[in-house]
């Protein structure tokens, strides 16, 4: 089949025009590809990995873990899917079976697997999906492929941390940091929730569309920012949310909050930081704050989102950027390196 392949860290993938399928175990399901995301997760992936927690993908590999597509092919122990069915999956995939998925937190499963990590990802014509009981959702076929494939770890990832993680309620202030995919995620979820959100970042392509999605408010990342948020909400945001997870934007994020406020981490640190931040932690005592980690998202908690994308309160539709090719794929994460993309890139030529 045909696939983009990581063959060396940093460099420009290789297209392979017979790379091996992947194989569909008894609990599996094999995806025939329509459309996968370019995410900054891949970047990651792409010039090294996650050494620091122990992700580090053996090359070659396949990466992409923003997939959507048709089932071509189910183990014989899948029941809940058959052949044709439309299907969209979130990038962590759980057993079923451990004390974490047995409690709903298939997110977090002490045995979880990767898409682009673990086995092939969706930068290929077909990838799987482990525990397709487990780990597939049906997709509405009001959705289309290109809008689902970029929900599978941005939307997801925010989805989780802003419902679920840090519980954001109607009226609240909610400052986000960086407006990236993550960030302008965020924006358009944390907005169709009820709340007053404010974004941050040094780019006003990305501002204007944060408007665009909700956003009551924003701000030019700087020095100044906190305090600017503490003049427009009176006191500092009940939930800050930092989408990037780099010192430059942790600490910012921590200083706009209000006494009890939540500070919602959805990135992840650089291979300079290795997962290592400063951060003000006697602000914590004094002002009785949260610090709250969100993961990706489980399975089950897919067709609320969704319901929110069909309905109108959602719109993922306005992060898309034109469609690239499978051979386009390595410039666009070249250009992550400047954080100068602004939405969303979709593959869905393979």
């Amino acid at each position: 089949m045909k696939a983009a392949v990581i063959e060396q860290f940093g460099e420009p993938m290789v297209v392979h025009t017979d790379w091996a399928e992947p194989d569909c175990g008894l609990r599996d399901a094999v995806i025939r590809v329509e459309a996968c995301g370019i995410c900054r997760s891949d970047y990651t992936i792409w010039t090294g990995g996650f050494p620091w927690m122990g992700i580090i993908p053996e090359l070659p590999m396949v990466p992409g873990h923003e997939y959507c597509g048709v089932v071509e092919e189910v183990g014989s122990e899948v029941t809940g899917f058959s052949v044709g069915d439309r299907v969209v999956a979130p990038f962590n995939h759980g057993c079923g079976s451990c004390e974490y998925c047995s409690g709903g937190h298939q997110n977090v499963c002490s045995d979880l697997t990767l898409p682009g990590v673990h086995y092939t990802g969706g930068y290929a014509a077909l990838t799987k999906v482990a525990r397709a009981d487990v780990n597939l959702v049906r997709l509405p076929e009001s959705i289309p492929f290109a809008v689902a494939a970029a929900m599978g770890c941005r939307y997801v990832t925010s989805y989780h941390g802003v419902v679920d993680q840090a519980e954001v309620g109607p009226g609240e202030w909610i400052a986000v940091f960086a407006c990236g995919g993550v960030g302008l995620s965020a924006v358009d979820i944390a907005s169709g929730m009820g709340a007053n959100v404010i974004a941050v970042s040094r780019s006003p392509e990305k501002l204007a569309l944060a408007e665009r999605l909700g956003a009551t408010h924003t701000v030019t990342a700087g020095d100044d920012a906190p305090a600017e948020i503490h003049e427009i909400t009176g006191g500092g945001a009940h939930v800050s949310i930092d989408a990037l997870g780099t010192a430059s934007t942790t600490l910012p994020a921590i200083l706009s909050l209000r006494p009890r406020g939540r500070h919602l981490r959805l990135g992840v640190s650089n291979q300079q930081e290795q997962g290592k931040i400063e951060i003000p932690v006697d602000m914590l005592t004094f002002m009785e704050l949260r610090m709250i980690g969100s993961f990706g998202m489980q399975a089950s908690r897919f067709p609320e989102m969704l319901r929110m994308v069909e309905t109108g309160r959602l719109h993922p539709e306005l992060l898309l950027r034109d469609p690239v090719a499978l051979e386009e794929a390595s410039p666009v994460l070249k250009a992550m390196s400047d954080y100068d993309t602004v939405g969303m890139s979709v593959i869905t030529d393979f």
